[in-house]
């Protein structure tokens, strides 16, 4: 299964998103595919600085991370879209179809993922502590439907 991220800018929410589903699957499902993208994003631009120290709170190094812009060949390739909004499910929708949902409504829950950008590094850890918590729901959702 291939599963896509998408925030808008790439740099902080999805990427945040896509590492910590690495972490919480691990081993537990090797055929799960993480990826993440931005529907404005701009190609190669690291993850914010806020993003980087929140992840360090998990153990999670994400100066890796580069930044893609969201492609029709992305989304053609992945079975699972997790936006982190309504709006951007709402864009999706028209090419993505029914692989598209929100992070939070696949979660099982009815709330837009935060948007630390431009915030404090607070910000950021309260966005990924919230991002921690949908992507758990995702995972045992995901085991469970196996």
């Amino acid at each position: 299964m291939n599963i896509l991220f998408v925030c808008t800018g790439n740099t902080c929410r999805s990427p945040m998103a896509a590492a910590l589903a690495d972490k919480i699957i691990g081993d537990a499902c090797p055929d799960i595919r993480i990826e993440s993208a931005g529907i404005y994003a701009q190609a190669g631009m690291e993850a914010s600085e806020g993003a980087k120290e929140a992840l360090k709170d998990y153990g999670i190094d994400l100066s890796y991370h580069r930044s893609q812009p969201l492609t029709k060949d992305l989304i053609d390739q992945c079975d699972l879209i997790l936006t982190m909004t309504k709006s951007q499910k709402s864009a999706l929708l028209p090419i993505a179809g029914d692989k598209v949902y929100t992070l939070s409504e696949y979660a099982g829950f009815d709330t837009d993922v935060s948007d630390p950008y431009g915030g404090n590094t607070q910000v950021y850890k309260e966005t990924a502590k919230q991002l921690y918590g949908l992507i758990e729901a995702v995972v045992e959702k995901l085991k469970n439907n196996d």
